[in-house]
């Protein structure tokens, strides 16, 4: 029973093409909105960084659990991920380190939408407590798909639709 409400609570709509003009530039792009609860961690199962999801959610089990090392081989840009991390971690301390990550999968906020522009991915989030829009930034790479930290055009063109949902330029679609 709990593997069936967690396959359903991952249900996202087909992706949906849809495109914007912003600042003289029409960007293409498709999303999908999820249902809520597709960001629970199902805790009898590691998932496979084949999705950007699942990669957030491997993301979130390494950094709640401290294991900085294996969430930065989740990058593009894995010595620098580990240098940030680690020297969040070391400023801050555990404690406030896993707190901080594992924000994102508080059952307050939830994931509302990926957006997908080629082989970049956006995950949006709204996170309650601030009543904002927050985006994580994906790309898939053979197969697997890893956190974009490399600045490309795509990604910044991600970032400019994250900040015209911000805006209510872009809708989210209703799940």
């Amino acid at each position: 029973m709990a593997c069936l409400l967690f396959a359903m609570a991952a249900q996202a709509q087909p992706l949906a093409d849809r495109s914007v003009t912003l600042e003289g530039e029409t960007l293409h792009y498709s999303i999908r909105a999820f249902a809520p609860g597709a960001q629970v961690i199902d805790p009898a199962t590691e998932p496979e960084p084949t999705t950007a999801l699942n990669t957030a959610k491997l993301l979130s089990l390494y950094l709640t659990a401290g294991k900085v090392e294996d969430a930065a081989l989740l990058s593009t840009a894995p010595r620098r991920r580990f240098e940030v991390l680690r020297d969040y971690k070391g400023a801050v301390g555990d404690e406030d380190f896993k707190q901080v990550y594992s924000q994102y999968f508080q059952p307050q906020n939830r994931l509302v939408a990926e957006v997908t522009m080629g082989p970049r991915s956006l995950l949006v989030w709204h996170l309650r407590e601030n009543d904002r829009y927050a985006g994580q930034y994906y790309v898939q790479v053979e197969g697997k798909v890893f956190l974009d930290d490399v600045p490309s055009i795509e990604r910044f063109r991600l970032r400019r639709i994250l900040e015209a949902i911000r805006a209510g330029k872009v809708s989210i679609p209703p799940q």
